[in-house]
């Protein structure tokens, strides 16, 4: 569908937008500003990523028990964990990550992310698609009112040899999918576990039985039957379409050389998977890496549980050793190889947790300050963006927000977050409302 602008070069949409900004006040010049922002930051350096590592520790992650610790503040608050020292002069991260500690200077922090969606459901999609919840959702909530993050990437993209553009291993989040931009790019998921000696993409592979003379002549008699019973007219919103799509990429992975390669974990050096770490989340860091070796635009590794109501120091006690190597390796890893400055990497959840420990000693869900690593493709390294308040309450320095973050994703890999995409229904939307991105963090 074209997208029809007056002589200006202005959307219709963006025309409507201008005239009740300006009827507001400011509205002008506020929109043209944030136009010329995301404008120059699609053309600077820190715009180059081919790819994106986005991990996503589901439930919540704690700020103080990783990158945002409040050694001064009260036991109730600080917790169990004390502080210590990073590379970078006067900033501190918790106790159990050791490894990125000592790697500060070569990624970013933001610590001033902060938003009104205080549950899972909401949160995640808030934080996933940089669009809020149009309704109040509940935590155990898959919603979808806009397409992920992925998805907008995998659609911006185009073809890729042989791969989907969008993998979520081992699962997809709550609001990991394409809403409107359809089937074709929702994420293709991995959910056998890397770490097991008997690891196999299911449906990467031929069937046992089937030879290839045999698959061919199924997909071409399959085509065959869909040329004379269907017109061949793609329609975005016909289900059957979609299914086509699913179909075809079916073939495309179970042909492809590049898959295969892909998917190999095993063909790696026991240094190599030792050093990831040789458990579930390790392994698919390093499949993750071999995925982005392949051309793949956007990986999601999803770890779930990180939503720690109770006993949440012992818990961390074992969990966050293994989770800071790892994240610290893959970016070591990259680096050697010469492909960290084409890929970004993130790491986040859907909020924070609270200030004080519950009588559980847990600390529950917190939207009003976050953490959020990022790293490679332009990313200035040693740089903390903005601060919470002396207790962790809240984002109060250089506050952002969730439009301001997948904006600055979509900018990294080349994607106008302003670009208008049209739902099947022929409405226009802004893959991002605010397309303002993360300035100190393009590079």
């Amino acid at each position: 569908m074209s997208i029809h602008k007056n002589c200006e070069g202005f959307t219709r949409r963006d025309c409507i937008k201008l005239g009740l900004g300006t009827i507001m006040g400011g509205g002008l010049v506020d929109t043209l500003r944030m136009q010329g922002l995301a404008a120059e930051a699609i053309n600077s350096p820190g715009a180059k990523a081919k790819s994106c590592l986005l991990v996503w520790l589901d439930g919540g992650p704690t700020h103080y028990e990783t990158f945002d610790p409040k050694p001064d503040a009260p036991a109730e608050i600080r917790g169990e964990f004390e502080a210590i020292s990073t590379k970078l002069p006067g900033v501190q991260f918790s106790k159990h990550m050791k490894r990125t500690a000592a790697m500060a200077d070569q990624f970013a922090v933001i610590r001033s992310i902060r938003h009104n969606q205080g549950n899972h459901g909401a949160g995640n999609h808030y934080m996933m698609t940089g669009a809020p919840p149009r309704i109040p959702v509940g935590c155990g909530a898959f919603v979808s009112f806009h397409p992920s993050v992925g998805s907008m990437v995998a659609s911006e993209r185009g073809e890729n040899s042989g791969l989907p553009n969008y993998f979520s291993i081992p699962r997809m989040s709550r609001s990991g999918g394409p809403n409107f931009l359809g089937a074709k790019f929702a994420p293709f998921v991995v959910p056998d576990d890397p770490n097991s000696s008997g690891f196999r993409v299911r449906d990467v592979a031929l069937p046992n039985g089937l030879t290839n003379n045999r698959f061919d002549h199924r997909r071409d008699l399959r085509g065959l039957v869909d040329k004379m019973v269907r017109i061949n007219e793609k329609v975005a919103a016909d289900p059957v379409n979609s299914l086509d799509d699913y179909y075809k990429q079916g073939f495309d992975l179970i042909t492809s050389k590049e898959a295969q390669e892909a998917f190999d974990i095993h063909s790696e050096s026991d240094e190599v998977r030792e050093r990831y770490g040789r458990n579930s989340f390790g392994q698919r860091a390093l499949l993750g890496r071999r995925l982005v070796e392949a051309g793949v635009p956007f990986i999601t590794l999803y770890e779930g549980g990180w939503d720690h109501h109770r006993t949440i120091f012992p818990t961390l006690n074992g969990r966050l050793p293994n989770v800071d190597n790892t994240i610290a390796t893959l970016l070591e890893d990259l680096s050697e190889r010469g492909m960290l400055d084409s890929t970004l990497v993130v790491v986040l959840g859907e909020f924070g947790r609270t200030p004080k420990i519950n009588t559980r000693g847990g600390r529950d869900h917190w939207s009003n300050a976050m953490s959020v690593m990022m790293a490679g493709a332009g990313t200035p390294g040693g740089t903390i963006v903005g601060a919470t308040d002396r207790a962790g309450y809240s984002a109060v320095e250089n506050v952002k927000s969730p439009e301001n973050f997948v904006s600055t994703v979509l900018l990294k890999l080349g994607i106008d977050p302003n670009k208008v995409a049209y739902t099947p229904q022929g409405r226009p939307v802004h893959l991002v409302s605010d397309p303002t991105p993360i300035t100190e963090l393009m590079g």
